[in-house]
């Protein structure tokens, strides 16, 4: 059995996906086709080949439409749980919401839906779990960036020695948060039962304690974000 078996993963599929439109109207954006695969599954496939056995998939815009997709996730070797949230609650509360699904014992791992990041190496990203669990800084966070995409020039947040910071520092690059990461439970728990929150102003107030680490990953890595974008990923991925 893999050591991540029992790991809570939640994917982040709640989204409206204004700027896919008219793509969207009638299609949740994470069911949108890259090659012969959604989003979803891509996601589903490449963390059933890391172990993982138990996914959350929050929901809220045409959301049957994921159950009726991806079923219960036998498919993938995986068992799916689905919390449903009708209105979506931005980032941060749509993972408090889900943690009653989700159970966390510490850390769990949340990959935003709509990236599309083929080959990631995910059991190495698991992998620093342990590493936070005996950090004396007690981080509430561990975060994928990446360099700054054509359409995100100005980036997130800035990285210098694992330490993920708002503010610049003597050496320190800034990068665009990939959608991929580790987050502690307890970062969530102070957020009201069903309230919208975003999750930035969580991780700012954290970066000001050093509590958010991170790495910048180089591999492949696209947020799918508008029909051009996914025309020219399914150009460049049609036989995968």
């Amino acid at each position: 059995m893999s050591q991540f078996s029992a790991l809570p993963c939640l994917l982040l599929a709640a989204g409206r996906g204004e700027r896919m439109r008219p793509l969207t109207d009638e299609l949740p954006k994470p069911l949108l086709k890259i090659g012969n695969q959604s989003l979803l599954e891509r996601h589903l496939n490449l963390l059933s080949k890391a172990g993982i056995k138990e996914v959350v998939i929050n929901h809220a815009w045409l959301g049957e439409k994921i159950e009726d997709a991806l079923g219960d996730g036998a498919q993938f070797g995986l068992h799916i749980e689905y919390s449903r949230e009708g209105t979506a609650l931005e980032t941060a509360g749509g993972i408090h919401k889900a943690l009653e699904l989700l159970k966390p014992k510490d850390y769990l791992l949340v990959i935003n839906g709509d990236v599309f990041c083929p080959d990631f190496p995910i059991e190495a990203l698991l992998e620093q779990m342990s590493t936070l669990r005996v950090n004396p800084a007690k981080p509430l966070a561990y975060l994928v960036m990446v360099p700054n995409p054509i359409q995100h020039p100005n980036g997130d947040f800035y990285l210098r020695d694992g330490v993920i910071q708002d503010n610049p520092s003597p050496n320190a690059e800034k990068l665009t948060f990939s959608g991929i990461g580790i987050y502690h439970y307890s970062l969530f728990t102070h957020i009201q039962s069903g309230a919208s929150a975003k999750l930035a102003p969580l991780l700012r107030e954290a970066m000001g304690r050093n509590q958010i680490l991170g790495e910048k990953y180089l591999g492949p890595w696209h947020d799918v974000g508008t029909p051009q974008r996914l025309q020219e990923l399914n150009a460049a991925y049609a036989s995968s």
